[in-house]
């Protein structure tokens, strides 16, 4: 049975703790990425380059550099062991212009949809530190570093919810370690004219 584009979206959570243990081979990786080169861009523009880190050691200095669920206040991000497995730094090159954030926005969501087909997970990561980043896996000078996907094969339960009230958007995790992702009611999204 082939999956519809929205059992692909509900399944396409963000995930921040994986089987660390469970690698990611390189082939697939650049697969996804190859996805990613598919989508549509601003003017034909291209400006977006990617780096891929899977190897025990390149994640390890991607790690760092990243921070984990500003709403989860008393959570300091995934422990050893439930950390992704692989990273893409979403790259741009500034010499090409473009429209950058909706090209990087098209990009991301493909790659992870791409990631959930497989069986994967991932987390769009934009709170960064880019210059230890940039230093830890030497990203070339001219290249700005835009977003990180984190991907991996998930470790947690990822659920959706109605939100009760139009301010009630924070995602939470039970006492089960669930992860509840509250979501606005197509009421409050949907405006007639």
């Amino acid at each position: 049975m082939n999956e519809t584009v929205r059992d692909l979206l509900t399944r396409n959570r963000s995930f921040r703790r994986f089987d660390e243990n469970r690698r990611l081979d390189r082939s697939m990786l650049v697969e996804l990425v190859e996805l990613s080169r598919l989508c549509p861009s601003g003017g034909n523009r291209q400006p977006l380059r990617f780096m891929i880190a899977s190897r025990p050691e390149e994640t390890a200095c991607v790690f760092p550099c990243l921070r984990w669920a500003a709403l989860l206040k008393d959570w300091g991000g995934p422990t050893p062991g439930q950390r992704p497995a692989a990273y893409v730094l979403i790259l741009r090159d500034p010499r090409v212009g473009g429209t950058v954030e909706l090209d990087a926005g098209i990009v991301a969501q493909s790659l992870l949809l791409g990631a959930v087909e497989r069986g994967l997970g991932g987390c769009l990561v934009g709170s960064i530190d880019r210059d230890q980043l940039r230093t830890a896996m030497r990203v070339p000078g001219e290249l700005e570093i835009v977003l990180v996907v984190a991907l991996g094969h998930p470790a947690e339960t990822v659920v959706l919810e109605e939100a009760k009230g139009a301010d009630d958007i924070g995602y939470w995790r039970d006492a089960s370690g669930v992860h509840h992702v509250p979501k606005r009611p197509m009421a409050q999204l949907l405006i007639e004219p």
